[in-house]
Formats: structure tokens, sequence, C-alpha cells
């Protein structure tokens, strides 16, 4: 069985209105219900270049969250080139590092440069959830926040051609 190669990324949501432009009438002037609140909810996402993909999410975004997240990435995709970008969880933290070494043979990270989302194609994923769970929308709380993303994330299949992505915006 050969290697499939893995798009990894995570975002944060945030339990407020995202305000994007709209169109409303020349005499009007928007409202925007906020709610000044920084809680928020971290969705790690990961794309196989066959399509498959898993959305996991957690309350931030460590070292350990980060391990977990792995580990089951590993499980789905048991031979992968993850391609992934230097955040400190991924790239400096030790149990990730061990992680990557004693699994060398069957998981490969493979790092894209620094502030680059251009080549990240979950960018995309990350765009288009925001629009559709925070723009112009309002939750009475954080938990029915929380409970719409992981609605979302588990019956949203994202029809993202990873080689498409990466051979448009790497040229």
């Amino acid at each position: 069985m050969g290697f499939t190669g893995v798009s990894l990324d995570e975002s944060y949501f945030f339990y407020d209105s995202l305000v994007r432009k709209v169109w409303i009438q020349a005499d009007a002037r928007p409202v925007v219900i906020v709610t000044g609140s920084h809680r928020h909810s971290c969705v790690f996402g990961a794309l196989s270049l066959g399509g498959r993909q898993l959305f996991r999410q957690y309350h931030n975004f460590d070292e350990d969250t980060f391990y977990e997240y792995l580990k089951r990435i590993h499980y789905k995709y048991p031979r992968c080139l993850l391609f992934l970008d230097k955040a400190p969880p991924h790239y400096k933290s030790e149990k990730v590092k061990g992680y990557f070494k004693k699994h060398k043979g069957s998981l490969i990270p493979v790092w894209i440069p620094t502030a680059s989302p251009e080549f990240m194609a979950l960018e995309e994923c990350w765009n288009i959830s925001k629009d559709r769970l925070l723009v112009l929308s309002h939750y009475s709380s954080f938990e029915e926040l929380r409970g719409r993303i992981g609605e979302y994330f588990r019956t949203k299949r994202f029809n993202i051609n990873i080689r498409n992505y990466l051979l448009a915006n790497g040229s």
C-alpha cells in the first residue's frame, strides 16, 4: 500500500459575529449583534489527495490537542505525507517530534513555507465554513455555536482538489 498526501491545518471559530460586506438599501444602516466574547473553538482539519477528510473540534490548540489529533490522522491515513505549517505545536513540541520519529516510516511531515497560506488547501475550507457559520449569524450561547460547528463538519463534504489547488497557487 502506497502513501497518500494529506494537508492538515487548524482554525479558530470565535463566539462573535463575523462581518463581511453586505448589500443594503442606500438609506439603511446594518445592525450586527455582537457578543464581545473571546471564547472560541479550535477546529483541526485534514484533506487527503483521495478526497477523504477528517475534522475534529477542540477547546484550544496546543501540543496536547495536536498530538491527539495527529494520532487520529495516523489511524485514518496509516501511510501518509503530511503537509503542515510550522506552528509551534506542530514543529517545536517534543511530544510531536517523538511521534514523528517513532513513525518515520509511515508518517512523514512535509513543512510548507512559513506565512504561506496560499499553499494550504484547508484555508479554502476555513473561508467557506466561516462564511456559512459566522457571517451575519448569532448564536444564543457558546454551546450552541460549538454544537453547530460540530454538526457542520460532520456533514459537510468539501470538494477541493488539493493537486489543482497547489498547482494553481504554487506557480
